[in-house]
C-alpha cells in the first residue's frame, strides 16, 4: 500500500471507530508497526489525528466540547491516579479553588480529614463536597448544562472576593506555544481568574489534553504547573517542561 493511500485508510478506520491502536493500523493496512508510528507523525503534524497512549483519535474541532458523560467514560483510572497524586500537594487547612472537571471532581474524596476550604464552580462537585463535610463556597455565574459549570464573567468577578493557597484546574488544551486552552471563553475567565487569585496552580489532566489546542486561551504554560500521567507522548511532554514543571505520574 502507498503512503497516501496507508494515511487515507488510517483516516477512514478513525472516522469508523474514532479511536484506534496501533496495531488494529498494522492489521489493517498490513505494514510495519514502524511505518504506522511515521504516517500517524505525519497526520498529527497535518492535524489531522492526535496522538494518543498505544494509538490515535481524529482531532476534533477547537470549539468541541465534551459532554460531562463523554469526560466521565474516558480514562478515569488514569484521572483517578492524577487526582491522588494532586491531592498530596494540599497540606491542612489550605484555601482552595476546585474547577469542574471530571478530574477535578475525582479528587474531592482525597481532601477528606485535611481540614480544607474550597471554593468551585463545579455544580457536581458541590454534593460530593458536602458528602465528605468539606467547607464550601460556590461562585456565581451561568450555569453550563454541557459540563455543568458556573461560567462568565458574574462566574470569574465573584472569585476577586478569595484569595488560594492551591488552585486546581481543569483543562481541555496543553501546548508549549499555545498555551492552556478550553474550548469556552466563559470558562477561560473563571479559569484564568482562579490562576491570578492563587499562590500555587496545578493544571490537573489526563494524557489526551497533551499537545491538543482549544478555542479559548487560558494562559501561558508557566503560569500553572502539570500533573499528567505516564500514557502522555514523551516527546510532547519533554518539549512543555521547557516552558513549566510537570509532574508524571505512573500509570
Amino acid at each position: 500500500m502507498l503512503h497516501a493511500q496507508r494515511k487515507e485508510a488510517i483516516i477512514q478506520e478513525l472516522k469508523l471507530k474514532e479511536v484506534v491502536s496501533i496495531q488494529d493500523l498494522v492489521d489493517k493496512t498490513g505494514a510495519s508497526e514502524s511505518t504506522i508510528r511515521r504516517d500517524l507523525n505525519d497526520l498529527e503534524s497535518e492535524n489531522f489525528i492526535k496522538r494518543v497512549h498505544g494509538g490515535a483519535s481524529l482531532s476534533r474541532q477547537k470549539i468541541y466540547e465534551p459532554t460531562i458523560a463523554e469526560k466521565e467514560a474516558a480514562n478515569q483510572p488514569e484521572k483517578y491516579k492524577i487526582a491522588e497524586w494532586a491531592a498530596s500537594l494540599v497540606k491542612e487547612k489550605e484555601s482552595i479553588f476546585l474547577d469542574a472537571g471530571t478530574t477535578t471532581l475525582a479528587l474531592i474524596p482525597f481532601l477528606e480529614n485535611k481540614q480544607v476550604t474550597v471554593v468551585t464552580n463545579g455544580i457536581t462537585h458541590v454534593p460530593l463536597l458536602l458528602q465528605y463535610n468539606i467547607r464550601t463556597y460556590v461562585t456565581g455565574g451561568l450555569a453550563k448544562p454541557g459540563t455543568a459549570a458556573l461560567a462568565g464573567e458574574k462566574a470569574a468577578s465573584s472569585l476577586k472576593e478569595f484569595r488560594f493557597d492551591t488552585a486546581f484546574v481543569g483543562i481541555n488544551g496543553i501546548h508549549p506555544y499555545y498555551g492552556y486552552s478550553t474550548p469556552d471563553p466563559d470558562e477561560a475567565l473563571v479559569k484564568n481568574a482562579a490562576i491570578s487569585y492563587s499562590t500555587r496552580s496545578v493544571v490537573i489532566a489526563d494524557h489526551s489534553k497533551i499537545y491538543d489546542v482549544s478555542f479559548a486561551n487560558v494562559g501561558k504554560l508557566s503560569e500553572a504547573q502539570i500533573v499528567t500521567s505516564s500514557y502522555a507522548n514523551k516527546d510532547q511532554l519533554r518539549k512543555i517542561q521547557q516552558e513549566t514543571r510537570v509532574k508524571v505520574v505512573d500509570i
